[in-house]
């Protein structure tokens, strides 16, 4: 039977609404009866203590605000009775110990990847085209509609048949989806993906070089086979950026990259027809790469959230802790990032950092980024949307907390700065905005294989080379929005499974993602987001 409410952590002084409450309602917990004051929807909470003006508000065990008014025990929680606010951080206080989770049925399990020379093992394999500036994104929109019409065959989907159905005086019904047909691709073994962006020119040089290292971690990345890079010839991003970008994170590398300078190529025309014949020749030679078993410690997993709700931290991101604790105890890799969405919870990051120049790191890479969202006339404070209040999470210090649980309990071995590489097996931290499409674009920019992203809300993120897969934190959303939600951890709010269980149950179903036995729904849907972070100013 599923319970009515939860304290997350025994020192909190907040309570979860699992289940709407009216007014006049009485919930025991823990020994005490608590009357509702008025209705509290599901996911909000309510007070468990009096609180007066100025007093602290806990919840995971650690400050999420402060009460701006008196508060009585059983009123809900508002953005009108609360304002943000985390604890201080000075600096690492102590080494927080580690129980690692019993990994027996874990340490042995492998997956079908592709093998690259450099020993990375990707879940995908794909051929990439990507322009260094956006002048170029024509050209490469135009070789996209080239490849995909004459290598994937790709059938009208519903929607073109039900515009086509208008066009022809048809009914205004909706179209019957067709049955599945058979695989007509000309190569069964290399996906072709193709990124545009709008940087490269135009802003300051940092963010043009970013965009380089940013570009080099995804050939580098073992789910690319080899790339195409369309360059203009002017722009701040020259190709010597991207190539010296690359080379300094693999010297040795072996992938094959076509590479085209149009202000060089002459006519359009001209140039096009070099890019697809040379690039024609990569894939060909891409389609003979085959997957083989691999350890599941070669793959890297990143942590992210987006379109959160009050039950993400309590559910979804929990049961992604755990998968992240027990990759760390078999010598994977994770990345948590979003570092927005850490406030509030620096102490324990800076405390589980196995090197103390990466607590320091951390500490700076906060305070800069806080430092330009306050010099734009923002703050972390604003981090919270409309959606993520609506449902529950009223503070980014609230809202943090429980996005922190992605990454579990795990010691950090490394901090991150943006396009820096991941390299070091166990749990990384990398430095990212909270913006969805952001901060998934720079998790595969730093080697994520695969992406796990929890939502309360419902977002449609997908990306070009790593698999995305979604999940749930609520039933209710599962079910809603089936098409896009590939795992539903509202069964932990239910009481169905336990944490441990769900972990389980979602690490079953990355193998078989980072095997291509399951395609995630946004692979399915074609969600292929790419937006680079960029920290300047366009000049």
């Amino acid at each position: 039977m599923q319970k009515k409410v939860l304290k997350v952590n025994p020192k909190d002084n907040v309570i979860v609404a699992l289940m709407d409450l009216p007014a006049g309602e009485s919930v025991h917990l823990d020994g005490t009866d608590y009357t509702i004051l008025k209705d509290i929807k599901a996911k909000h909470k309510f007070a468990a203590v009096d609180f007066e003006d100025g007093d602290h508000i806990i919840m995971y065990g650690v400050i999420v605000g402060k009460a701006n008014q008196s508060i009585r025990q059983g009123e809900v929680i508002t953005t009108e009775n609360v304002k943000h606010q985390s604890a201080k951080v000075v600096g690492k206080t102590e080494t927080l110990g580690w129980t690692p989770p019993n990994v027996d049925k874990w340490k042995d399990r492998t997956f079908m990847g592709y093998h690259r020379e450099d020993g990375q093992v990707g879940t995908e394999n794909v051929w990439l085209f990507f322009p260094l500036v956006f002048c170029e994104n024509k050209n490469i929109e135009t070789l996209k509609d080239i490849f995909e019409k004459e290598l994937l065959h790709d059938k009208a989907s519903k929607h073109q048949l039900l515009l086509r159905s208008l066009l022809n005086g048809g009914a205004t019904a909706d179209v019957a989806v067709e049955e599945e047909e058979p695989d007509t691709r000309v190569f069964k073994n290399i996906d072709v993906r193709f990124i545009t962006h709008q940087g490269g020119c135009g802003g300051i040089r940092q963010d043009a070089e970013a965009l380089g290292r940013l570009f080099a971690g995804y050939v580098n990345n073992p789910n690319v086979a080899g790339a195409t890079v369309l360059s203009l010839g002017c722009q701040n991003l020259q190709v010597q950026i991207f190539m010296d970008a690359l080379h300094a994170l693999a010297p040795n590398n072996k992938k094959p990259i076509v590479v085209y300078e149009q202000q060089k190529s002459g006519t359009i025309d001209e140039m096009l027809t070099g890019v697809i014949k040379d690039s024609y020749e990569g894939i060909k030679q891409a389609n003979n790469i085959e997957r083989k078993p691999a350890p599941i410690t070669k793959l890297n997993i990143g942590l992210e959230c987006g379109g959160s709700d009050g039950f993400s931290g309590i559910s979804a991101n929990p049961v992604l802790g755990e998968v992240s604790d027990i990759m760390a105890a078999v010598g994977g890799t994770t990345m948590l990032a979003e570092f927005p969405e850490l406030c509030g919870v620096e102490q324990e990051l800076v405390n589980r950092c196995i090197n103390d120049e990466d607590g320091v790191k951390f500490l700076k890479l906060m305070k800069d980024f806080e430092a330009s969202v306050v010099a734009a006339g923002s703050g972390f404070d604003m981090n919270p949307s409309p959606g993520n209040i609506k449902d529950g999470l009223i503070t980014d210090a609230m809202k943090s907390a429980g996005a922190a649980k992605k990454g579990g309990a795990a010691p950090i071995v490394e901090v991150l700065d943006f396009t820096e590489y991941a390299t070091k097996p166990g749990l990384n931290l990398l430095c990212t905005p909270g913006n969805d499409a952001e901060c998934t674009t720079a998790l595969v920019g730093s080697g994520a294989t695969v992406v796990l992203f929890t939502t309360g809300l419902g977002t449609p993120m997908g990306n070009p080379i790593s698999p995305v897969v979604k999940i749930s934190s609520n039933t209710v959303l599962a079910e809603k929005m089936s098409d896009i939600i590939d795992f539903n951890a509202g069964t932990v709010i239910s009481g169905e499974k336990t944490i441990p269980e769900a972990a389980d149950e979602l690490l079953e179903l990355i193998i078989n993602v980072a095997s291509g036995k399951v395609k995630t729904k946004a692979d399915v849907l074609n969600q292929n987001d790419f937006i680079p972070w960029r920290r300047g100013v366009s000049l």
